[in-house]
């Protein structure tokens, strides 16, 4: 059975009319309604955070149905997500209660669908979420503009415990608290549970109720999924008047589905539910576990049974024989680290997708998990590599390049080494938003002195890339990884070896050369030169992993022959590796044209293939570029020096 099932807007509107009378178990039953519809948005997408939507969606439910004014709209009061995860759920809340068109439930992580990530230009969104700890000062700076616009209203602001581990939230309480910002309200979705693990197990939170306190807040503490437990503290709270509010909801990640609930996970054992997409077993009994709870709630009253309406599963491409970077990251990683025992690991809380799960398991004393905090773990990175370790640092590149840049520099400064690991690199996967497309980690990390960065195009030359940055560079290194299985495209010669700042062509052509990385970029490249191939034009590709570093004469001598050059970047154009080249031909006085191909605007949530074509970065818009440049009397007029913008 391949059918997904959903409530119409309608059926949740009739239900919560039956209810208004009993706001408790209208809470309730509404909130079991949401979860439905977030399970089939993020079975329909094929990926999302249900965990992190379904523990909060009993207090995102109170909130919006009875204690906010006009929640979300001008001049009303305000709710968001500082987390982010929470998205589907917060998105079926809205679609349900009609705040958004109901088409929505079917374009969750699709081109101008729903973010994977809440984004301020989804009608109803506050703020751009997805990068942790934020929330609060957010808040704070509204109020600042409340207070100047002569408005008052109540900020309710939701984060998540693991996010309680980022710096900036807690740089936030003291001067809220100082500015006696009784306007803001945080409530603490406590699930306990972090991406994978428990937090306890991280870096626990101790005593949160003497924390709070000790910063001047109001502090209460219930259960989050009781309303009848919610309501009392709400109105213990519209009784304060000198002070920010927190309540610390003690919840269940995956609540309302007794297998997502984390009753028997053990010390160590990954939550299997913290994101993706359900399999079809799971959905099935999922979906009906929650119809079952929803009809027995409804049943004693005499309100007719919910009527859910069916769609067919989307089926979507995979590859056929994909390749896994992070797969042979991993590998290689646990070989070189029994090879050289000042091999030390660490991780910000994202060991399954950074490819640590092997590291962990062959060498436990020598992995090291910082949680949600990249700055501490650079640092702590730093004070390992002064004492003769070698750290290998892991996060998403989104993360891993931007929180902890400074300290990232500071390490530098030191002369120390140290490896970077950045995954989830580029424009894919596009579905979570564009707080996790990671697509200006080159310019930010690509100026640090002593650190070089290479993108790896496939599973040997990921392994490849890791053994020189270990055994052979001398300096520190950024390896900046795809995450995404992807079918690849072509093949490196058989007895292929990294050089520093060189390449090796792909494909062979004489009207053009373009150069290109890592097994997104590459794979489009050669395919679009194949198109070109069948239009009677040579195009020369060449893969060239260095993103900072180039061997200007090897560069000069490839490109003598070619009256064009293209790069293309899985990153903004600006100072990517297209500003690399383009500054090697300025600065020996050549002439030649070079055409850069990448990102000119924030990039978009969708599938993957439809983002790719928006920015033309697919195989045909790169063809057409190519041949637009090379041939514009025939093709009509073009500016081609511009790729991937809007």
């Amino acid at each position: 059975m391949n059918q997904l099932a959903f409530i119409p807007v309608s059926e949740i509107a009739r239900v919560s009319r039956e209810l208004e009378t009993q706001p408790v178990l209208r809470c309730e039953t509404l909130a079991d309604m949401f979860r439905v519809n977030a399970l089939y948005m993020i079975r329909f997408a094929g990926s999302g955070h249900i965990g992190s939507s379904f523990s909060c969606l009993d207090i995102l439910t109170w909130l919006w149905t009875q204690e906010m004014n006009a929640p979300n709209l001008a001049g009303g009061d305000l709710c968001f997500s500082s987390k982010g995860h929470d998205a589907p759920g917060l998105y079926a809340l809205m679609i349900g209660l009609g705040r958004l068109d109901e088409d929505y439930l079917h374009r969750l992580r699709q081109l101008d669908g729903l973010p994977g990530h809440p984004d301020v230009h989804t009608p109803g969104i506050v703020t751009n979420t997805g990068s942790l700890g934020m929330g609060i000062s957010k808040a704070r700076g509204m109020v600042l503009a409340d207070r100047l616009n002569g408005v008052s209203r109540n900020i309710y602001v939701l984060t998540g415990d693991g996010e309680l581990q980022e710096g900036q939230f807690w740089e936030s309480l003291q001067p809220t608290a100082n500015a006696n910002m009784s306007e803001i309200t945080v409530i603490v979705d406590h699930n306990k549970i972090q991406s994978d693990l428990w937090i306890r197990n991280v870096s626990d939170l101790g005593n949160l109720e003497a924390k709070f306190r000790a910063f001047g807040w109001e502090f209460a503490r219930c259960d989050g999924h009781d309303p009848a437990a919610l309501q009392p503290v709400f109105e213990g709270f519209q009784q304060v008047a000198d002070r920010p509010k927190i309540l610390v909801a003690d919840t269940l990640k995956g609540k309302g589905v007794s297998f997502m609930e984390p009753h028997q996970l053990a010390d160590g054992q990954l939550y299997a539910y913290h994101s993706g997409a359900p399999a079809m077993a799971d959905y099935q009994a999922a979906l009906e576990e929650l119809l079952a709870r929803i009809q027995r709630r409804l049943q004693p009253l005499g309100i007719a049974p919910v009527q859910t309406a069916s769609i067919d599963c989307p089926v979507r491409p995979v590859p056929k024989a994909p390749q896994s970077l992070i797969k042979a990251y991993g590998e290689t990683l646990v070989e070189l680290a029994g090879k050289h025992e000042h091999l030390v690991a660490l991780d910000g809380d994202l060991m399954k997708d950074t490819g640590l799960l092997p590291f962990k398991e062959h060498f436990p004393e020598r992995f090291v998990e910082c949680g949600i905090a990249e700055q501490d773990m650079v640092s702590v990175a730093g004070g390992l590599a002064l004492q003769g370790k070698l750290p290998v640092v892991h996060s998403f590149a989104c993360f891993l390049s931007t929180r902890p840049n400074e300290q990232i520099y500071n390490n530098a400064t030191e002369g120390t080494k140290i490896i970077y690991a950045g995954s989830l690199a580029g424009l894919l996967p596009s579905g979570p938003g564009h707080s996790h497309q990671s697509v200006r980690d080159i310019s930010l990390l690509g100026s640090i002195p002593g650190l070089k960065l290479l993108e790896p195009c496939n599973e040997h030359e990921t392994a490849l890339a890791l053994k020189w940055a270990v055994e052979e560079n001398a300096e520190s290194t950024y390896l900046r990884l795809t995450s995404i299985p992807v079918d690849i495209g072509f093949e490196l010669p058989g007895q292929y070896a990294l050089e520093e700042g060189r390449g090796v062509a792909l494909t062979t052509g004489c009207e053009a050369i373009l150069f290109a990385y890592g097994p997104v970029m590459l794979s489009e490249a050669v395919k679009a030169a194949e198109q070109l191939r069948q239009n009677a034009i040579g195009v020369t590709v060449v893969n060239l992993p260095w993103l900072n570093r180039l061997d200007s004469e090897w560069f000069l001598d490839l490109v003598e022959s070619y009256p064009i050059i293209f790069s293309l970047d899985n990153h903004y154009r600006a100072l990517g590796q297209g500003a690399m080249l383009a500054a090697a031909l300025a600065e020996t006085g050549n002439s030649k044209r070079l055409v850069s191909l990448g990102l000119d605007a924030v990039p978009r949530c969708g599938l993957n293939h439809e983002v790719l074509a928006y920015h033309q970065l697919d195989a045909a818009s790169i063809a057409s570029s190519v041949a637009l440049c090379l041939h514009p009397t025939e093709a009509g007029p073009t500016v081609c020096s511009v790729g991937g913008g809007v």
